[in-house]
């Protein structure tokens, strides 16, 4: 596997769909907050989702989930993807995206990039361990975030297909 990419602006500059489920039911939101490394000697992909969020259920229920990084004219459909609730209303069919099955998760026809993750790992992010104000000021009047860390097990590349 290889995946070669400016590891600080991936998440933060381009967006990405983390998508949990399978082919019968599965959910979708746009995330800018995540990182690449190295943990427990398996490559890892770090993954926060507010425990308020529809698509953290999916998280809890599954053991595999995806993220996927888009080309920028996919813009405005990540910003509905990260603004519209699939409680409230079918956003995987109004978003226009074809979702395909991968490895017991699901990602989109439309991904440059798809990184299929095995979930190791969840923890609750408690904003009494956070030091730093300005970090401690996302969780005034929010909901908490839970961290997934998950075993990079698969990532498909369409860039050059």
């Amino acid at each position: 596997m290889e995946f070669t990419t400016d590891i600080f602006s991936q998440f933060d500059k381009k967006w990405a769909l983390l998508t949990a489920g399978n082919k019968d039911k599965f959910n979708t939101m746009t995330i800018s907050w995540g990182g690449m490394g190295t943990l427990w000697g398996k490559p890892v992909v770090t993954s926060y989702v507010r425990t308020s969020r529809y698509t953290h259920e999916f998280m809890d229920n599954e053991d595999y989930f995806t993220i996927s990084f888009y080309p920028e004219e996919y813009r405005k459909v990540l910003v509905t993807l990260g603004s519209k609730s699939g409680r409230d209303m079918d956003k995987m069919n109004s978003a226009g995206l074809k979702a395909k099955e991968i490895e017991g998760s699901m990602t989109f026809e439309e991904a440059e990039i798809t990184i299929v993750c095995k979930k190791l790992f969840m923890q609750r992010i408690d904003p009494d361990n956070i030091i730093d104000p300005a970090c401690k000021a996302f969780y005034d009047g929010d909901a908490e975030h839970d961290m997934y860390i998950g075993e990079v097990v698969k990532i498909v590349d369409n860039r050059n297909m």
